[in-house]
């Protein structure tokens, strides 16, 4: 069964009958917040469009359509590459036939047609978002996947009270992480990985009702927040950043929603906390190539939807316990690169299970391609203790130095850190 994580991946390379449909579906979702969200001002913006003062009102069925035809002519004028000319039909006030642009029914009216949908995924359009893009306040879906699009997130699109999927990832935005997402009553699907935003995670993305955040792949730093818990995510991807520190104990809040967690390579230190294991809805796992310390927490028993583990290229050590090795669903586990000196049971022999597994690189008795016995003895003899490990401000420092100091010089700790960009 695909991960979600690809289902969502699949679900950007949509086809027409599917915007269509889920137009409706989001304004359906959207009908409460519809009624708060036609009181923007509509400002001409004929002199700043240059080619709107080629059709007047009259040309367009509705005010709506008028407005939209502004919004799209600004941002044709600021698009400076269209290798594949998606954009050549953008001309004239027929912009429901512009290629990309999708029209339905909005909620307070069934009998007109508004801009609900813009799908420009993989076009590889090069330019900016215009301000004017906030006079399509009717709009539900925004996907902008895979083209060349630069510059900061005008914080305009707060008056996008409907905008349901939120799509930038794969372009070359800059800044610091787009405040105006947080504006937006009815966003359900946000992703913005693949571009270049750094800084810190607002606290405040935490606390919208999402349920697919994708943040990975950027230039984020600090920490991650301490309420990362408070939404209600079903996938969540943080991966390839340098926030360091502990992942927070309140990631428990998620539950009852949490099906995926992806934190590759985001520097996190200290022990993984046992309120993983209380994620009971968690099919995959993977935080490897961080600098975590300490034994894998026996709650990770309880996972019983869990089908692909990954804890390589960190610092763990202690017993791999038999009770995650025995979950019903899992088919891959990855737990190479670290310091576990035993196997429980099962553990010892997962091809019998069927499981995919890689071992390597560890302090394994007996088994292939361990490390020497001179940089296990060293680290072993130094045991974690993470009862004793708090998540704070720059945490887990203590116990990554520890378990450094105690491995001799030339001993290679972790293998290259260039790991894999995750979609």
């Amino acid at each position: 069964m695909a991960s979600k994580t690809l289902q969502y991946f699949l679900f950007a390379i949509t086809s027409h009958a599917l915007i269509i449909l889920t137009l409706q579906l989001c304004f359906l979702s959207n009908n409460q917040a519809a009624k708060h969200s036609y009181s923007f001002t509509h400002r001409s913006h004929h002199h700043r469009s240059g080619s709107g003062r080629h059709h007047s009102s009259s040309a367009f069925p509705n005010p709506k359509l008028h407005q939209a035809y502004i919004a799209l002519q600004a941002w044709k004028k600021v698009i400076y590459s269209d290798p594949y000319n998606f954009t050549a039909n953008w001309v004239g006030p027929s912009v429901c036939n512009y290629k990309g642009i999708y029209c339905a029914p909005p909620p307070h009216d069934p009998t007109v047609q508004v801009v609900a949908g813009i799908d420009l995924n993989r076009a590889d359009i090069a330019g900016f978002l215009p301000e004017e893009l906030g006079l399509l306040i009717d709009l539900s879906i925004l996907h902008l996947n895979s083209n060349r699009f630069c510059g900061i997130v005008p914080q305009s699109l707060s008056n996008l009270t409907l905008l349901y999927e939120f799509d930038l990832s794969n372009n070359r935005f800059v800044g610091p992480f787009p405040h105006v997402v947080l504006s937006l009553p009815t966003l359900n699907y946000l992703d913005i990985r693949y571009n270049e935003f750094e800084g810190p995670l607002p606290p405040q993305l935490f606390s919208k009702k999402l349920d697919a955040i994708f943040v990975n792949n950027n230039r984020f730093t600090s920490v991650i927040p301490k309420n990362i818990g408070v939404n209600s995510a079903s996938v969540l991807v943080i991966a390839n950043n340098n926030f360091g520190g502990c992942l927070p104990p309140s990631i428990a809040n998620l539950a009852e929603t949490l099906e995926e967690l992806l934190l590759i390579n985001t520097s996190l230190s200290g022990c993984l906390p046992p309120e993983v294991g209380y994620l009971y809805k968690l099919k995959v796992l993977d935080v490897s190539f961080n600098n975590l310390v300490g034994p894998i927490p026996y709650s990770l028993a309880g996972l019983a939807h869990l089908e692909q583990l990954n804890l390589a290229h960190n610092m763990m050590s202690g017993i791999v316990p038999d009770g995650v090795c025995c979950l019903p669903n899992l088919a891959n586990f990855t737990f190479s690169y670290n310091f576990f000196c035993e196997e429980e049971g099962i553990c010892k022999n997962l091809s019998s299970k069927g499981i995919a597994f890689d071992d390597r690189r560890n302090c394994l008795p007996e088994k292939p391609l361990q490390r020497s016995n001179k940089v296990c003895q060293s680290v072993l003899e130094h045991p974690v203790e993470c009862f004793e490990q708090h998540c704070s401000s720059g945490n887990g420092g203590d116990a990554v130095a520890s378990v450094i100091s105690a491995m001799p010089a030339a001993a290679p700790l972790l293998s290259p850190s260039n790991a894999p960009a995750y979609t």
